[in-house]
Protein backbone atom coordinates (compact mmCIF):
# COMPACT_ATOMS: atom_id res chain seq x y z
CA UNK A 1 0.00 0.00 0.00
CA UNK A 2 1.43 3.13 -0.91
CA UNK A 3 0.92 6.49 0.62
CA UNK A 4 -1.19 7.87 -2.18
CA UNK A 5 -3.83 5.55 -2.28
CA UNK A 6 -4.89 5.87 1.22
CA UNK A 7 -4.47 9.43 0.95
CA UNK A 8 -6.75 9.17 -2.21
CA UNK A 9 -9.29 6.89 -0.01
CA UNK A 10 -9.24 9.14 2.63
CA UNK A 11 -10.52 12.11 0.21
CA UNK A 12 -12.86 9.98 -0.92
CA UNK A 13 -14.31 8.36 2.14
CA UNK A 14 -14.99 12.48 3.12
CA UNK A 15 -16.54 12.81 0.38
CA UNK A 16 -18.86 9.76 1.29
CA UNK A 17 -19.77 11.05 4.17
CA UNK A 18 -20.95 14.49 2.85
CA UNK A 19 -23.03 13.08 0.25
CA UNK A 20 -24.99 10.76 2.72
CA UNK A 21 -25.48 13.94 4.89
CA UNK A 22 -26.36 15.81 2.03
CA UNK A 23 -29.35 13.18 1.12
CA UNK A 24 -30.89 13.38 4.49
CA UNK A 25 -30.50 9.22 5.29
CA UNK A 26 -31.05 8.67 8.67
CA UNK A 27 -28.13 7.97 11.28
CA UNK A 28 -28.01 4.31 11.30
CA UNK A 29 -28.01 4.20 7.63
CA UNK A 30 -25.12 6.71 7.62
CA UNK A 31 -23.09 4.95 9.90
CA UNK A 32 -23.70 1.37 7.72
CA UNK A 33 -22.75 2.67 4.69
CA UNK A 34 -19.64 4.61 5.57
CA UNK A 35 -19.02 1.31 8.08
CA UNK A 36 -19.27 -0.39 4.96
CA UNK A 37 -16.64 1.68 2.63
CA UNK A 38 -13.94 1.37 5.86
CA UNK A 39 -14.29 -2.13 5.24
CA UNK A 40 -14.40 -2.54 1.94
CA UNK A 41 -11.27 -0.33 1.68
CA UNK A 42 -9.25 -2.34 4.74
CA UNK A 43 -9.94 -5.74 1.46
CA UNK A 44 -9.01 -3.94 -1.46
CA UNK A 45 -6.22 -1.90 0.40
CA UNK A 46 -7.79 1.31 -0.26
CA UNK A 47 -8.03 1.06 -3.30
CA UNK A 48 -11.82 0.69 -4.54
CA UNK A 49 -12.34 2.99 -7.28
CA UNK A 50 -12.06 0.48 -10.07
CA UNK A 51 -13.59 -2.10 -8.92
CA UNK A 52 -14.26 -5.28 -11.36
CA UNK A 53 -17.44 -7.80 -10.79
CA UNK A 54 -14.75 -10.67 -10.06
CA UNK A 55 -13.27 -8.87 -7.61
CA UNK A 56 -16.96 -7.92 -6.16
CA UNK A 57 -18.26 -11.73 -6.28
CA UNK A 58 -14.96 -12.81 -4.59
CA UNK A 59 -15.28 -9.91 -1.41
CA UNK A 60 -18.95 -10.79 -0.82
CA UNK A 61 -18.90 -14.50 -0.14
CA UNK A 62 -16.51 -14.05 1.30
CA UNK A 63 -18.13 -11.65 3.68
CA UNK A 64 -21.10 -13.98 3.28
CA UNK A 65 -19.13 -16.67 5.40
CA UNK A 66 -18.22 -14.27 8.13
CA UNK A 67 -21.80 -12.16 8.26
CA UNK A 68 -24.77 -12.31 7.99
CA UNK A 69 -27.14 -11.29 4.95
CA UNK A 70 -28.16 -8.13 6.59
CA UNK A 71 -24.83 -6.78 6.60
CA UNK A 72 -23.82 -8.16 2.57
CA UNK A 73 -26.82 -5.93 1.50
CA UNK A 74 -25.36 -2.86 3.51
CA UNK A 75 -22.11 -3.41 2.40
CA UNK A 76 -23.22 -3.35 -1.32
CA UNK A 77 -25.81 -0.73 -0.97
CA UNK A 78 -22.85 1.36 0.59
CA UNK A 79 -20.69 0.80 -2.45
CA UNK A 80 -23.23 1.30 -4.70
CA UNK A 81 -23.85 4.79 -3.20
CA UNK A 82 -20.49 5.83 -2.85
CA UNK A 83 -20.17 4.54 -6.75
CA UNK A 84 -22.76 6.35 -7.79
CA UNK A 85 -22.38 10.17 -5.62
CA UNK A 86 -18.80 10.07 -4.84
CA UNK A 87 -17.39 8.18 -8.26
CA UNK A 88 -20.22 9.60 -10.28
CA UNK A 89 -20.21 5.98 -12.07
CA UNK A 90 -23.24 4.13 -12.55
CA UNK A 91 -23.68 1.03 -10.85
CA UNK A 92 -21.83 -1.30 -12.51
CA UNK A 93 -23.31 -5.29 -11.06
CA UNK A 94 -27.02 -5.26 -10.97
CA UNK A 95 -27.87 -8.82 -9.48
CA UNK A 96 -24.86 -9.53 -7.99
CA UNK A 97 -26.22 -10.28 -4.35
CA UNK A 98 -29.92 -11.92 -4.19
CA UNK A 99 -30.59 -12.78 -0.99
CA UNK A 100 -32.95 -15.51 0.01
CA UNK A 101 -36.37 -14.61 0.50
CA UNK A 102 -37.70 -15.39 4.32
CA UNK A 103 -41.28 -14.66 5.84
CA UNK A 104 -41.07 -14.92 9.56
CA UNK A 105 -44.08 -13.94 12.03
CA UNK A 106 -43.25 -12.32 14.77
CA UNK A 107 -44.00 -13.60 18.39
CA UNK A 108 -46.79 -11.13 19.72
CA UNK A 109 -47.15 -11.33 23.33
CA UNK A 110 -50.95 -11.78 24.70
CA UNK A 111 -53.11 -9.16 26.56
CA UNK A 112 -52.34 -11.20 29.74
CA UNK A 113 -48.61 -11.21 29.39
CA UNK A 114 -48.37 -7.45 28.52
CA UNK A 115 -50.27 -7.03 31.74
CA UNK A 116 -47.61 -8.87 33.41
CA UNK A 117 -44.68 -7.07 31.80
CA UNK A 118 -45.99 -3.82 32.69
CA UNK A 119 -47.31 -5.10 36.97
CA UNK A 120 -43.19 -6.53 37.13
CA UNK A 121 -41.94 -2.93 35.62
CA UNK A 122 -40.87 -1.08 39.30
CA UNK A 123 -39.64 1.77 37.49
CA UNK A 124 -42.41 4.49 37.26
CA UNK A 125 -40.92 5.95 33.76
CA UNK A 126 -40.54 2.46 31.94
CA UNK A 127 -43.57 1.00 32.87
CA UNK A 128 -45.56 3.87 31.16
CA UNK A 129 -43.11 4.07 28.60
CA UNK A 130 -43.56 -0.21 27.65
CA UNK A 131 -47.40 0.66 28.12
CA UNK A 132 -47.26 3.56 25.61
CA UNK A 133 -45.14 1.88 22.94
CA UNK A 134 -47.55 -1.51 23.49
CA UNK A 135 -50.81 0.63 22.78
CA UNK A 136 -49.84 2.86 20.31
CA UNK A 137 -47.78 0.54 18.00
CA UNK A 138 -44.79 2.46 18.26
CA UNK A 139 -40.93 1.50 17.94
CA UNK A 140 -38.43 1.79 20.41
CA UNK A 141 -36.81 5.28 19.01
CA UNK A 142 -40.04 6.76 18.20
CA UNK A 143 -41.33 6.60 21.47
CA UNK A 144 -38.52 8.33 22.64
CA UNK A 145 -38.47 10.98 20.37
CA UNK A 146 -42.54 11.42 21.63
CA UNK A 147 -42.35 15.22 22.69
CA UNK A 148 -45.50 17.33 24.61
CA UNK A 149 -47.01 18.79 21.04
CA UNK A 150 -47.02 15.49 19.69
CA UNK A 151 -50.03 14.32 21.62
CA UNK A 152 -53.31 15.65 20.21
CA UNK A 153 -56.32 14.90 22.47
CA UNK A 154 -58.58 17.19 20.78
CA UNK A 155 -57.96 14.89 17.77
CA UNK A 156 -57.44 11.71 19.93
CA UNK A 157 -54.29 10.90 18.07
CA UNK A 158 -50.25 11.17 17.89
CA UNK A 159 -47.94 12.87 15.71
CA UNK A 160 -45.63 10.24 15.47
CA UNK A 161 -41.95 12.11 13.68
CA UNK A 162 -39.50 10.27 11.99
CA UNK A 163 -40.81 6.94 11.55
CA UNK A 164 -39.61 4.34 9.71
CA UNK A 165 -38.37 5.83 6.20
CA UNK A 166 -37.84 9.13 7.52
CA UNK A 167 -41.65 9.84 7.24
CA UNK A 168 -44.15 11.08 10.27
CA UNK A 169 -47.50 9.44 10.49
CA UNK A 170 -50.72 9.57 13.00
CA UNK A 171 -51.83 7.07 15.26
CA UNK A 172 -54.82 7.29 17.27
CA UNK A 173 -54.54 7.78 20.83
CA UNK A 174 -56.44 5.97 23.63
CA UNK A 175 -58.04 7.35 26.60
CA UNK A 176 -56.50 5.14 28.70
CA UNK A 177 -52.82 6.24 26.97
CA UNK A 178 -53.82 9.78 26.95
CA UNK A 179 -54.94 9.90 30.68
CA UNK A 180 -51.69 7.86 32.14
CA UNK A 181 -49.51 9.70 30.05
CA UNK A 182 -50.95 12.84 31.70
CA UNK A 183 -50.33 11.75 35.02
CA UNK A 184 -47.13 10.76 33.99
CA UNK A 185 -45.91 14.32 32.66
CA UNK A 186 -47.32 15.86 36.15
CA UNK A 187 -44.17 14.24 37.61
CA UNK A 188 -42.11 15.59 35.76
CA UNK A 189 -43.44 18.67 34.02
CA UNK A 190 -40.66 18.64 31.35
CA UNK A 191 -41.89 20.90 28.38
CA UNK A 192 -40.84 19.33 25.67
CA UNK A 193 -39.87 15.48 26.31
CA UNK A 194 -42.54 12.62 27.38
CA UNK A 195 -40.03 10.53 28.47
CA UNK A 196 -36.46 12.80 29.69
CA UNK A 197 -33.50 11.36 30.98
CA UNK A 198 -33.69 10.83 34.59
CA UNK A 199 -29.84 11.38 35.34
CA UNK A 200 -30.32 13.98 37.42
CA UNK A 201 -32.79 12.01 39.24
CA UNK A 202 -36.75 13.40 39.26
CA UNK A 203 -35.82 16.93 40.10
CA UNK A 204 -33.65 17.19 36.88
CA UNK A 205 -35.94 15.62 34.58
CA UNK A 206 -37.78 18.80 34.23
CA UNK A 207 -34.87 20.57 32.52
CA UNK A 208 -33.56 17.65 31.02
CA UNK A 209 -32.47 17.85 27.34
CA UNK A 210 -32.48 14.23 26.43
CA UNK A 211 -34.96 11.34 26.30
CA UNK A 212 -34.70 7.83 28.59
CA UNK A 213 -31.54 6.05 27.38
CA UNK A 214 -32.41 3.51 24.64
CA UNK A 215 -30.12 0.74 26.15
CA UNK A 216 -31.15 0.99 29.30
CA UNK A 217 -34.71 0.38 28.37
CA UNK A 218 -34.12 -2.45 26.24
CA UNK A 219 -31.82 -4.04 29.23
CA UNK A 220 -34.43 -2.96 31.65
CA UNK A 221 -37.02 -4.75 29.15
CA UNK A 222 -35.13 -7.86 28.90
CA UNK A 223 -35.17 -8.59 32.89
CA UNK A 224 -39.01 -7.41 33.27
CA UNK A 225 -39.27 -10.53 30.85
CA UNK A 226 -36.91 -12.95 32.44
CA UNK A 227 -38.86 -12.29 36.10
CA UNK A 228 -42.02 -13.03 33.95
CA UNK A 229 -40.91 -16.32 32.72
CA UNK A 230 -41.32 -15.39 28.77
CA UNK A 231 -39.60 -16.94 26.30
CA UNK A 232 -40.24 -13.74 24.38
CA UNK A 233 -36.72 -12.53 24.83
CA UNK A 234 -36.20 -9.24 22.26
CA UNK A 235 -37.98 -5.72 22.63
CA UNK A 236 -40.05 -6.35 19.22
CA UNK A 237 -41.40 -9.41 20.41
CA UNK A 238 -41.98 -8.52 24.23
CA UNK A 239 -44.49 -5.48 23.05
CA UNK A 240 -45.68 -6.21 20.54
CA UNK A 241 -43.88 -5.75 16.69
CA UNK A 242 -43.83 -2.03 17.83
CA UNK A 243 -40.31 -2.30 20.35
CA UNK A 244 -37.85 -2.57 17.49
CA UNK A 245 -35.21 0.29 17.45
CA UNK A 246 -34.44 2.42 14.35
Amino acid sequence: MTKPSTADFDRQYQTHLKHLKLKGLQPKTIEAYSRAIRRIGAYFDHRIDDLTEPQLTHYFTELLGTHSWSAVKLDLYGLKFYTQHVLKKPWGAPGLIKPPKSQRLPDIVTIDEARRIFAATRVVSYRVFFFTLYSLGLRLGEGLRLQVGDIDAVRWRVHVRDAKGNKDRLVPLPVVTHTLLRRFWATHRNPVLLFPNRHRGLAGAASATTPLDPGGVQTTLHKVITTCGLKKTSPRTACATAMQPI
